[in-house]
């Protein structure tokens, strides 16, 4: 049985994940990524890792909300998908971080 976290994954997921981890530039990232999604999309997953990022430096709900434009009610969910989730946020900002030292 698979958790919820997972049920979302299907044999059409995996090509995608796949074509998503063979791209090796931002440049190839943003070509990929703008055929793919609407405007509208990239611009709630821009806010969403936006939110991630100032969730992990400890800023507050309302702070997030205000900088992002973003529901308190969404920054809470993002919150928890951050601390209850599958770790991939987790996994990403720390790869940051060690880019960035």
């Amino acid at each position: 049985m698979t958790s919820p976290q997972e049920d979302w994954r299907t044999s059409e997921t995996d090509p995608l994940l796949e074509a998503i981890v063979s791209l090796d530039t931002v440049d190839e990232a943003a070509a990929f990524l703008r055929d793919l999604c609407t405007l509208r999309e990239l611009e709630e997953m821009t806010q969403r890792w936006a939110v991630v990022r100032l969730l992990s430096k400890g800023h507050s709900y309302r702070d997030i909300s205000e900088r992002t434009g973003t529901s308190t009610a969404t920054v809470t969910r993002i919150n928890q998908w951050l601390q209850h989730g599958t770790g991939g946020y987790r996994m990403m900002l720390e790869r940051i971080a060690g880019e960035e030292t």
